[in-house]
């Protein structure tokens, strides 16, 4: 019979995806259950608190409890809830970086630390406010936050108890990916982070894609120096990604996702690399060779983020298109500033794959207008 995973966390469906395409039986504890989560998945649990409209690590318990499994492993925004990863991998084999090594590797102050020690770039970190003039140099953010929410730049007041401030440094937004074993690491791609864009209804930080593409090779190279580095330090396992800001060819991280993030699902459409078998065998010690580069072409991601309230019609025709995914299912409403679904595009260079992915989003939000989708 084929391994039983519980996949836990906002939005699943990439890890998912991957999953059943490896042959693996999935139970999803999601914050959306999407259509195509629903075709993947064989079981899909929805994690909402009673009355709520988004996902509650604490509902995602809720659901989890009485849920055979096998094996255990999650998404965001599980790595800022090691409790509830411990609680999650008492009735399964955990899969991901256990709740020790997410309270280390999630402390900004010693990831900062950790960094400088191997003589590596990273952005000044602060628990409490700097004295002097010096407020445009840094950037408030939640210990707890994800995808850019609550980031918000630092004007001069006290720093609030599970908030710290980071060095805000100018430049090109960036992710690594890569596969760990505690003691190694190896690079799985590395990407342009799409963030606030209003081209996809995203404004401030929040993320809202990535571009695949092959790096300068100096940023590249200082990344993966940077990934193995992190991984030595705190033991990380299976897939992982740091995001960073590049300035001047130099990568300054900005925090470690302990887990699977977005971008991923870039590489394995890329070079048809299984990320989650990759994950479970990372977790097992054995790490894959590196993927080959993209070459001149570039593949990419974009959340469109609703600009209105909208009420969702039947959209299981996008089920065909193989550029859509994350489709929400009918009768959901979706508030202003919420996801309505994933967008992916190729071209022959990160700006020409950005501006189709700029097509597709706009494509998206003209379905406002017909019987697809509708005002709410």
């Amino acid at each position: 019979m084929a391994t039983r995973v519980l996949i836990a966390g906002v939005s699943t469906r990439g890890f998912a995806e991957s999953a059943a395409r490896a042959g693996y039986h999935v139970v999803a504890v999601d914050g959306f259950g999407d259509l195509d989560l629903r075709a993947w998945a064989a079981t899909v649990l929805v994690a909402r608190p009673k009355g709520g409209t988004r996902f509650s690590v604490g509902a995602a318990l809720r659901a989890a409890r009485g849920v055979s499994r096998d094996v255990v492993t999650y998404v965001a925004s599980f790595e800022n809830h090691p409790a509830a990863v411990g609680a999650l991998a008492r009735r399964g084999t955990l899969w991901g970086n256990p709740p020790a090594v997410l309270r280390r590797v999630r402390d900004p102050v010693r990831l900062a630390r950790a960094l400088s020690a191997h003589g590596l770039p990273a952005p000044a970190v602060r628990l409490s406010a700097p004295r002097g003039p010096s407020r445009g140099r840094w950037l408030l953010k939640s210990r707890a936050s994800g995808g850019g929410s609550g980031i918000v730049p630092w004007r001069g007041r006290p720093v609030p108890a599970g908030s710290y401030l980071q060095q805000r440094i100018a430049g090109a937004p960036g992710s690594i990916v890569f596969a760990a074993d505690g003691r190694r690491a190896v690079p799985l791609g590395v990407s342009r982070l799409l963030a606030g864009d209003r081209a996809f209804g995203a404004s401030g930080f929040r993320y809202c894609g990535n571009i695949l593409s092959d790096a300068d090779h100096r940023v590249r190279d200082i990344v993966g120096r940077i990934a193995t580095a992190v991984t030595r330090e705190f033991g990380l396992v299976g897939v992982n990604g740091i995001d960073f800001v590049a300035r001047g060819g130099v990568p300054y991280p900005l925090e470690v996702n302990p887990r699977y993030t977005a971008s991923l699902e870039l590489v394995e459409r890329a070079h048809g690399l299984s990320i989650f078998e990759t994950h479970a065998r990372a977790c097992a010690g054995e790490l894959p060779g590196a993927p080959p580069a993209v070459g001149v072409h570039a593949i990419g991601k974009a959340i469109v983020y609703a600009r209105t309230d909208v009420l969702i019609g039947d959209l299981a025709a996008w089920l065909e298109d193989v550029d859509i995914r994350d489709i929400p299912e009918p009768g959901q409403r979706i508030a202003r500033g919420q996801p309505i679904c994933t967008v992916f595009a190729r071209g022959s260079d990160p700006r020409s794959c950005y501006m189709e992915l700029v097509k597709r989003a706009a494509r998206i939000y003209h379905a406002l207008a017909t019987s697809l989708l509708r005002t709410a």
